[in-house]
């Protein structure tokens, strides 16, 4: 994939001057079993209108209404989790850029950074990862193409945004993990913002909040 390992903020670190405990590696696998096919509740009127007021009309694109996200879960086999389900469904199918960050990507696109010759993305499989991984801390791994690393990218998520042209906010959409924002670089990846979990809703205060 030639993510490549030049670091962001610093060797090792993700977003901040923090130290990062090494973990154990990731498994790779093509693991199926931590998919959801059932729809999470619709969230609640609240959580709706907090993601409206978060993106102007003049940012937001149009919906995709109801049956394009089914088709779009039928053809990769996942359900999207909430409340993000029911964002890109009603309110704004990917962003135009803001103050604060460069936007929303649409459903199932990458940013044009994202990397040339990347694996296939997978949202149905697994995403391989529970806890901060830093590879470039890492003694197991040995070069840009491990495929660790390439699950990590590809496997269990939807891409959100691009945080620059090395790193990329990642929904998780199977696993443990599913429903969370994760924070993937060219170093390593950890769970956002700032290294506690959080899912759409909350990730969408916090880049409001800067």
């Amino acid at each position: 994939m030639g993510h490549g390992r030049t670091g962001l903020g610093g060797p090792g670190r993700l977003g901040g001057p923090r130290a990062y405990p090494r973990a154990s590696p990731v498994r790779v696998s093509c693991d199926h079993r931590g998919v959801t096919r059932t729809p999470d509740p619709r969230p609640d009127e609240a959580t709706l209108e907090d993601l409206r007021s978060a993106f102007p009309a003049e940012r937001r694109e149009p919906a995709l209404g109801y049956p394009a996200v089914e088709a779009w879960e039928t053809e990769n086999g996942v359900t999207l989790p909430e409340p993000y389900r029911s964002f890109v469904a009603e309110i704004s199918n990917g962003s135009g850029p803001g103050p604060l960050d460069g936007g929303l990507q649409p459903l199932g696109h990458v940013p044009a950074c994202w990397a040339a010759g990347a694996s296939p993305r997978r949202p149905d499989v697994v995403f391989p990862l529970e806890a901060e991984w830093i590879w470039e801390d890492d003694e197991s791994v040995e070069e840009d193409e491990d495929a660790r690393i390439e699950a990590v990218f590809s496997d269990g998520s939807v891409v959100l945004s691009a945080q620059d042209t090395r790193s990329f906010w990642l929904l998780v959409t199977t696993g443990p993990q599913r429903g969370r924002v994760w924070l993937v670089a060219d170093v390593g990846a950890s769970p956002a913002p700032d290294g506690e979990p959080a899912g759409f809703a909350e990730w969408v205060r916090a880049r409001q909040a800067g």
